[in-house]
């Protein structure tokens, strides 16, 4: 076990941060100078996702790179000591963000990290100059692909997430594609915190948090997060996706666009929800290129 853990370590070559959150330990990374890029991982994935980015960027920007309580390097707390709840993400980033005092910062959100990031945008805006989205959601939607709906249904969504790890097995899968074989040692990084059953856990609250109905405990701040949106019209904003994404519809990337007409599209076909994972040599340049194009108005000072 050892040796396969140095194996993924070595493509993780970050020196790992934490603070304190309500008595559990945040892990995140702080890598590079410059401009603040604040990257934000969503569910199965954790900081790791966001590793040949963070390399290829480092040179020139201020990467953070949180990892979501329960995720990655965090810590897992029980669920009756520890809310697994999206307004509570929302609070977590924002201690962050505040603890760091972070500014001038270019959300970059993949998955669920686009609602928590969105979120702490719109309780701190004054901090947030650019958005990069990719294949993520911040607004309620009802149309959920079946692997979602049973995997966080109460009775067999628990045991295919946590006994059988079936979500986490379809996201390799899903990543895993002919133009570009997932590494052995990749597949471990993405494995490595969700090795045991008990460690599973929160990608199961994870599931069980996506508001299916008005009646959910996080529709309502989800709602509020899409109202935030309205106050980032004048931002720029990026969207990469990848097209041919099994969990998230085109009609997600349609609705970023209806709060976004003039948002700058990337639409990648043959790739699917992972697209940086599938596809690095194209997606990280279209970032670089979007955040060369629009420099925040005082770069030089961000993240002081």
């Amino acid at each position: 076990m050892a040796q396969k853990t140095e194996k993924w370590r070595s493509l993780y070559p970050f020196e790992s941060k934490a603070i304190s959150i309500g008595g559990f330990k945040y892990h995140y990374l702080d890598e590079g100078k410059g401009p603040v890029l604040l990257l934000v991982h969503g569910n199965p994935t954790w900081s790791f996702y966001w590793r040949e980015a963070i390399k290829a960027l480092r040179g020139g920007y201020r990467l953070i790179v949180p990892d979501h309580i329960g995720c990655g390097l965090s810590d897992r707390p029980d669920p009756e000591r520890y809310p697994y709840r999206l307004a509570r993400r929302i609070d977590d980033l924002g201690t962050l963000v505040a603890k760091l005092n972070l500014k001038q910062i270019t959300l970059v959100g993949h998955d669920w990290g686009g609602a928590v990031g969105v979120g702490v945008a719109g309780a701190q805006p004054q901090r947030f100059s650019r958005f990069v989205m990719m294949n993520a959601i911040a607004f309620p939607h009802q149309d959920w692909p079946p692997l979602v709906r049973l995997c966080r249904s109460p009775l067999v969504g628990k045991v295919s997430v946590q006994r059988l790890n079936v979500f986490v097995k379809a996201m390799l899968r899903s990543m895993d594609s002919k133009r570009r074989k997932l590494a052995p040692e990749v597949k471990q990084g993405y494995l490595a915190p969700y090795a045991t059953r008990d460690a599973r856990m929160p990608i199961y609250q994870f599931l069980r948090d996506i508001p299916l109905g008005n009646g959910h405990t996080s529709s309502a701040p989800l709602g509020m997060v899409e109202r935030t949106l309205a106050k980032f019209r004048n931002h720029p904003v990026c969207l990469i996706w990848g097209m041919q994404d099994p969990l998230f519809s085109r009609s997600i990337l349609d609705r970023w666009l209806g709060y976004f007409p003039d948002a700058e599209v990337h639409r990648i076909n043959n790739v699917g929800h992972y697209a940086l994972e599938e596809t690095p040599d194209r997606v990280i340049p279209l970032m670089q290129e979007f955040l060369e194009a629009h420099p925040p108005a005082t770069a030089g000072k961000a993240g002081a």
